[in-house]
């Protein structure tokens, strides 16, 4: 694939010296076709990135609900279980690991950009050894998953099988660490079609997995959790033989190195805010659906706003993709000391995620009468997720913005402002303003969705103006000293 460096630049001077020869008004007019070519690449470069980028955040998404969807038909105690031990996998350890990965999106973009091409190799050996390390604590956590929904006051039966699902996952959780570090070893060389390529396979050949080993095998759902561990190595296997044999990777990987053991905290120093940053986020929408099982009717309410979770979480990846694309582009630019491009690329994004946003949000209230059957029979149920489908347009309006945003946020290096924000958007914003609508003014699950959306609104305001009044030139400058304190 062309590399950044390898591509012809238009310079300033050209311009200049048209203006002298043609005047003004002719200067004025290349200037602005120039201005065009720029938007317009910029708009293929992020749609080259987000395209795959999406779809590996589907598939891998996908492996959870594949697994849960073939346990479902064991009964209903054995779905419970699964959900349950998916959604406390979830929250005390995938997206922990995708947070501390995400230092990668600036240290590595960064390095990229500014061609110390071995640097990358560097940042993610480094990150792999801390990931790995904290995995450890995480599976011991993993193990005693039913003593911890217990106490935490869950069904004795279903704590017992989520328990036992979890219990049976904890090989995944390496994986996934060592995978999520791929990614963004990947990602910030604007290498992406491979990962769409692994996480197709990858999931392809989970389905048979699932099936052999939930059926054939007699593990019922045990079966299904290994089944999740297996995929996951899979997917680190084929990436790992990428990476190592593929010329591509050539000037980005030489071989294992000491020097990752080297400026450890310098990468926590971006990692742990960066967890923060996201673990924050996903976890207020987890406690939505906690919430929901206080009101009255929970069983309805739990339903439905279970199936709004799962509909948000699956329409976000599309933010999420362009999100990844502008981290890449704005780090990879400000590395190589380019702002005004760094700048293009945020404008760029923004416009994009308004458009997509809209659209999406169209859709959505176009298929809210029908959508609920996806899920239930139920009239009930149906008719309260036709009511909830508009609110859901909006919250995914408000997070594809704040996501983009954010990815902006991590990849000029901005994690702990992230962290900061996040954390009184929706800790004294959001959670205060669902439990007020839901429970004081009995608005109910919409309330608690309303919540979030609160939280949305402060959020993208705080975000955008931060991004408003950026220095780039000054962050291009922290680039570089970041990329010589790496070295």
């Amino acid at each position: 694939m062309e590399r950044e460096d390898d591509r012809p630049t238009l310079s300033t001077p050209l311009i200049q010296v048209c203006e002298e020869s043609n005047g003004p008004e002719n200067g004025r007019e290349i200037r602005k076709g120039i201005q065009r070519r720029e938007v317009v690449e910029e708009v293929k470069k992020q749609l080259w990135l987000a395209g795959p980028l999406v779809s590996v955040s589907l598939l891998l998404y996908c492996l959870q609900m594949i697994s849960v969807m073939f346990v479902g038909h064991l009964g209903e105690l054995s779905l419970s279980g699964a959900s349950m031990a998916t959604s406390f996998a979830s929250v005390t350890g995938f997206s922990l690991l995708m947070g501390l990965s995400s230092a990668l999106e600036t240290l590595s973009g960064q390095a990229y950009g500014a061609k110390q091409y071995h640097m990358l190799g560097i940042h993610m050996q480094r990150a792999m050894f801390v990931l790995l390390l904290v995995s450890i604590p995480l599976s011991i956590i993993w193990a005693y998953t039913e003593t911890i929904l217990t106490v935490l006051g869950q069904n004795a039966a279903i704590a017992a099988e989520a328990g036992q699902y979890a219990r049976f996952m904890i090989p995944s959780i390496f994986a996934y660490g060592l995978l999520q570090c791929f990614i963004r070893f990947l990602q910030t060389q604007n290498i992406v079609f491979p990962m769409m390529l692994s996480s197709g396979i990858t999931t392809l050949l989970h389905i048979l997995v699932c099936w052999i080993l939930v059926f054939k095998s007699g593990l019922g759902n045990k079966g299904a959790a290994l089944a999740n561990s297996i995929s996951y190595w899979v997917n680190v296997l084929l990436l790992g033989l990428y990476v190592k044999f593929s010329p591509t990777c050539s000037k980005t990987w030489t071989g294992f190195s000491k020097e990752a053991l080297h400026n450890i905290p310098t990468f926590l120093k971006l990692a742990i805010p960066s967890a923060v940053m996201v673990c924050l986020e996903l976890w207020s929408f987890e406690m939505i659906v906690l919430l929901s099982g206080l009101l009255p009717n929970p069983k309805l309410e739990t339903s439905v706003l279970s199936i709004s979770l799962n509909t948000a979480t699956t329409v976000w990846m599309i933010p999420f993709g362009l999100s990844s694309a502008v981290s890449t582009r704005v780090s990879n630019e400000l590395g190589a000391g380019r702002p005004q491009a760094a700048r293009l690329a945020v404008c760029v994004v923004t416009v994009m995620a308004i458009s997509e946003g809209l659209l999406v949000g169209l859709v959505l209230i176009l298929i809210r009468n029908v959508w609920g059957y996806a899920y239930s029979n139920e009239p009930e149920v149906v008719k309260y997720v036709a009511i909830m489908l508009p609110i859901l347009a909006v919250s995914n309006f408000l997070d594809g913005l704040q996501c983009v945003l954010s990815g902006n946020a991590r990849g000029c290096g901005w994690q702990k402002i992230g962290a900061y924000v996040n954390l009184g958007c929706y800790y004294l914003v959001g959670i205060p303003s669902a439990i007020l609508l839901a429970f004081v003014l009995n608005v109910g699950g919409k309330g608690l969705w309303l919540g979030i959306i609160c939280a949305l609104v402060v959020q993208v305001f705080c975000l955008v103006t931060i991004t408003i009044r950026t220095n780039w030139e000054q962050e291009a400058n922290k680039a570089k000293e970041r990329v010589h304190e790496g070295l």
